[in-house]
């Protein structure tokens, strides 16, 4: 919904929306790439629990969008509710700084952190679509642009927060090191609220319609009810594996039902592009599953089974820590997105882009690549440990995947999806990401090692057998992806000839 205010220009409001996301991005990053060590080395969890505690929380993390973009379009405001959001993560991750043992303590701090997250991320992603809707070449290369922006907000926690840990941890003589981590990104969630209140004019013209009118403090008042009663339960599902089992399939049921539903009782001019919008959704749902390996499966890898140490011409060049190897995931995805973002752009100019649908399938075959190459370490192994170029090269091909499905799932919505129901269903989008970062702890767990097992040589092939079958499985997604093809071009094409938007997708 465009407001009526003072014209401004479209690339101030999206820079305003990409600079908040970028400090929401770096909380959040900077506490993933501690998290499922600090389970494992500060609170002596199993690999198996360690693994199901996070992809459960990631799994809220992605479901709970679905209520916050409902919130935003019908209650209390597109603007009000992100703004909302990024609040509630701040005090989310001042939690996890208080240094307790207590895992329920814990369980709750990232109940408030899936409470904040589900408010804030479907609307600022529903502002861009806003910002630019109506030019498909341009929402794709809006989107993109932004994927690299939040990344950019990704490496820097992601290298500075493992440093904090270890800094603090080896001068000071005990583990505060962790909590002092954790402060970084509440100080990141709290630089994004002061940069947005002096941006916020340049977003006059945006948001949904309860933007338009004063707050209504009742309805303020029972959304924050809910969000505590949100945080409890959401703790009590951590806690409860068998729980969060149910929580999950059940809410993959209902999204499958909603769209069903939608689908069915949509306007005719609208199913095509609902229906071409579940096909790419399930797929996503796969991809997510390779891309939880990121923080579970890759990461203990890193821990047990790579030389710190990188290396050129026999000569060290630096060393990270093991949780700083996540962080090549968006260096890599900010030296590829402006490639990309050209490529589209000006292959739209030229009606030479190829549809999102076959971007998938390109995307799932270099994702294949990623994980064939991890497999593939133990050839090169010395003592157990492979070296970091493995690492270097396998990230480069996963986040040239990412882009290409990740980083075109919420230009999918935008494209395909009715604008009435444009915050709900990025709501949707998300809950079918946060099934399937679930699935991708249960699939992590085939490579748990057993506290028992410490040495190299014994954990490196539990590890590069579970990374062969991940990149067999993202080629078959790759077949599936190319035979679903021809089917998209004819939902593409009948979808465009409702709405007025000229020709196809562009050519398979």
């Amino acid at each position: 919904m465009t407001l009526g205010s003072p014209k401004v220009s479209k690339t101030h409001s999206f820079m305003t929306v990409s600079l908040i996301e970028l400090w929401e991005r770096f909380g959040y990053y900077g506490m993933q790439a501690l998290i499922v060590y600090f389970m494992v080395q500060r609170l002596g969890f199993e690999d198996s629990r360690a693994n199901l505690v996070w992809s459960a929380c990631a799994a809220l993390i992605y479901v709970s969008p679905a209520i916050g973009g409902w919130v935003g379009d019908k209650i209390l405001g597109t603007k009000r509710t992100m703004l909302l959001g990024a609040g509630i993560l701040s005090l989310g991750y001042a939690l996890m700084t208080v240094p307790t043992e207590n895992t329920w303590f814990l369980f709750s701090a990232l109940g408030v952190i899936v409470v904040g997250n589900g408010l804030f991320k479907p609307n600022a992603g529903n502002l861009v679509r806003k910002i630019y809707e109506g030019d498909d070449s341009k929402i794709d290369s809006a989107f993109t642009i932004y994927y690299m922006a939040v990344n950019v907000g990704s490496t820097f926690s992601m290298l500075l927060t493992p440093w904090i840990k270890d800094y603090v941890n080896a001068n000071y003589g005990n583990e505060f090191g962790w909590h002092a981590a954790f402060a970084v990104c509440c100080v990141g969630l709290l630089v994004g609220l002061g940069n947005y209140a002096m941006m916020r004019k340049t977003l006059a013209n945006y948001g949904s319609e309860p933007d338009t009118r004063p707050v209504e403090m009742n309805k303020l008042f029972a959304v924050l009810g809910l969000a505590a009663l949100s945080v409890v339960a959401s703790a009590f599902i951590l806690e409860y594996e068998d729980v969060a089992r149910a929580f999950v399939y059940t809410a993959g049921a209902a999204v499958l039902g909603i769209f069903i539903y939608l689908i069915k009782n949509s306007e005719t001019s609208e199913r095509a592009g609902l229906i071409a919008a579940l096909v790419l959704t399930v797929q996503t749902v796969f991809f997510f599953v390779f891309y939880q390996q990121m923080s579970t499966s890759l990461a203990l890898f890193a821990l047990r089974n790579v030389d710190w140490n990188f290396q050129a011409f026999g000569v060290d060049l630096w060393t990270w820590s093991p949780a700083q190897f996540q962080a090549l995931n968006p260096i890599w995805i900010m030296l590829l997105s402006p490639v990309l973002a050209w490529v589209y752009a000006s292959a739209g100019r030229n009606n030479k882009d190829i549809s999102i649908a076959a971007k998938f399938a390109l995307g799932f075959a270099v994702v294949a690549l990623g994980f064939f190459i991890y497999s593939f370490a133990g050839m090169f192994a010395v003592d157990g440990k492979t070296s970091s170029w493995v690492m270097i090269w396998g990230y480069g091909a996963y986040s040239l995947g990412e882009l290409l499905v990740s980083g075109l799932g919420l230009a999918m919505i935008a494209r395909y999806v009715p604008e009435r129901m444009g915050g709900f269903m990025m709501g949707a989008y998300f809950v079918a990401s946060g099934i399937s970062q679930y699935l991708g702890g249960v699939v992590a767990n085939f490579a748990s090692v057993p506290k028992n097992i410490t040495d190299p040589l014994e954990t490196l092939p539990i590890y590069t057998s579970l990374f062969n079958k991940l990149g067999i499985a993202a080629l078959v997604c790759t077949f599936i992806a190319l035979a679903v093809l021809p089917l998209m071009r004819r939902l593409t094409e009948t979808h465009h000839s409702h709405n007025g938007n000229g020709s196809a997708d562009s050519a398979q």
